[in-house]
């Protein structure tokens, strides 16, 4: 098995362990006072505190829909994309793309939500309805 290192800006350590331990329930790793560690569903992001941020391009084309680029994200399955979704709800967070089904009856159909976390970055949640077809065309 392999995992991913992201690391990327966020605005504070408060409001980004907010979003990450308490609404996603991720796990906390190492962290300083300008820096954190999260497992991001067995990968590792690193927060680190910054003021200045990418402009985000809606320049993302995929099933019709515009997507913020960049963005990173994760690929969980169907009950934990549906524990999220609700998640998300109840917190009342805005979604830039609402849940929905891409690629419906086709190679690859997934579901996928984007959000923003408490620092303007876009995530993006994908659940394949076949594993098998991740990397298919």
């Amino acid at each position: 098995m392999s995992s991913f290192h992201y690391a990327f800006k966020v605005k504070d350590i408060q409001s980004t362990r907010e979003f990450y331990i308490n609404l996603l329930g991720c796990e906390e790793g190492r962290s300083t006072e300008t820096w954190i560690d999260f497992n991001f569903f067995n990968n590792q992001l690193s927060a680190h505190i910054s003021t200045e941020f990418p402009k985000l391009d809606y320049c993302g084309k995929v099933d019709g829909i515009s997507v913020p680029i960049p963005h990173f994200g994760c690929i969980i399955d169907i009950d934990t994309f549906k524990k999220i979704e609700k998640k998300f709800e109840e917190n009342k967070i805005e979604f830039v793309v609402k849940p929905q089904k891409r690629y419906q009856g086709k190679t690859g159909e997934q579901l996928t939500m984007f959000v923003f976390d408490y620092s303007g970055n876009p995530l993006e949640f994908k659940a394949f309805s076949n594993n098998d077809e991740i990397f298919s065309s």
